[in-house]
C-alpha cells in the first residue's frame, strides 16, 4: 500500500456515468480528494460505506473534499448499484479494464482480484496525506476520516 508523503499517481477511471470519465490530477488546486477503493459492489458493507459518504457529503463539501469509490466492478454494474443503493452523487469509479490497475498502482490488489477496502485523502496538491486499511468486512469510522481531512 502506498505511504504518505508522496504524490498520488494519476489516473482516469470511467464514472458509473456511462461515457463520463474521471482524472485524479484534474482536482488539484482545486479540492482534497478521498480515494475509497473497496471490494465489490452489491455487496452489505461496500453498500452502507457509500451510503455513508453520501448522507454526509454536506460535511465533506465544507471541506472541499470529494470522493471517488474505486473497485473492480463494471461501469455497468456500479450504476445498477448507484440506483440500487437510492443513488449516489459523488464518483464510483471502474477499474474493470485492465483489471485492477489503479488498485495495483495503489498496492491495494489483493491475490484473489479484488481491491482490499482502503482509504486515502489526497490534499489539494495531490500528496496522500492519510491511509488507513480495512478487512473485507469492516466498516470505515467516518468520523475518523473526517478527522484526518481536518488536519490538512
Amino acid at each position: 500500500m502506498l505511504s504518505t508523503g508522496i504524490v498520488a499517481p494519476d489516473f482516469t477511471l470511467p464514472t458509473q456515468n456511462w461515457g463520463d470519465t474521471v482524472t485524479l490530477s484534474n482536482f488539484r488546486g482545486r479540492k482534497n480528494v478521498v480515494l475509497a477503493f473497496h471490494p465489490l459492489a452489491f455487496t452489505p458493507v461496500c453498500s452502507t460505506q457509500m451510503q455513508t459518504y453520501e448522507r454526509e457529503r454536506p460535511r465533506l463539501d465544507e471541506l472541499d473534499t470529494h470522493v471517488l469509490a474505486i473497485s473492480n466492478d463494471s461501469g455497468a454494474a456500479k450504476k445498477a448499484w448507484a440506483d440500487a443503493i437510492g443513488g449516489i452523487s459523488y464518483d464510483l469509479l471502474s477499474d474493470y479494464h485492465p483489471h485492477g490497475a489503479v488498485a495495483r498502482e495503489y498496492g491495494v490488489l489483493r491475490e484473489d482480484g479484488l481491491a482490499e477496502r482502503a482509504l486515502f485523502v489526497i490534499d489539494k496538491h495531490g500528496v496522500i496525506r492519510w491511509t488507513k486499511l480495512h478487512t473485507i468486512p469492516e466498516h470505515p469510522e467516518f468520523d475518523e476520516l473526517i478527522e484526518a481531512i481536518r488536519k490538512l
